[in-house]
């Protein structure tokens, strides 16, 4: 035996409830947040990286990437600890960019299960994730639903 054997385990499928909400801490999103996102995928839109530039846009200041926030949201979901050593898949994601992210800004993500189907073929069931990215403000800049597949109890 190992010691990932004696690891906590994140719920399974058959202990996941519908209605039940998670809420995850707060995270701030930071200029080198922006710099190494756009390193890491080669998006250098000016409208992340060019301060000067977006001093004109409606903005009125660089914004994150759209795709850095959904990253940074499912991170802090996994911290949460519900999907650890029972996520068998993330399987999809449907989400509305509403509302710029800045510098500074904290985000937090609360989840709300929303539909569960079993999935023996695939060693579980389909968890389907109401998400809502919310900032500082108390406004909902992204917002959608993700479904992940997690695990059912061993036998």
């Amino acid at each position: 035996m190992g010691y990932l054997d004696d690891a906590p385990r994140g719920v399974y499928y058959e202990d996941i409830e519908l209605g039940q909400k998670m809420v995850t801490r707060g995270r701030t999103i930071t200029e080198a947040d922006i710099v190494a996102f756009a390193g890491l995928t080669g998006d250098y839109n000016p409208m992340h990286t060019d301060a000067e530039y977006m001093k004109g846009s409606a903005f009125g200041q660089r914004i994150a990437h759209g795709m850095l926030t959904l990253s940074y949201a499912v991170g802090q979901a996994y911290q949460l600890g519900f999907m650890e050593r029972t996520v068998i898949a993330f399987r999809g994601l449907e989400m509305k960019f509403s509302l710029p992210v800045f510098i500074g800004d904290t985000l937090h993500v609360e989840l709300v299960v929303l539909e569960k189907k079993e999935a023996r073929r695939l060693g579980g069931g389909t968890v389907t994730l109401e998400v809502k990215i919310i900032n500082q403000d108390g406004k909902t800049v992204q917002s959608g639903t993700w479904t992940v597949i997690l695990a059912s109890k061993p036998e």
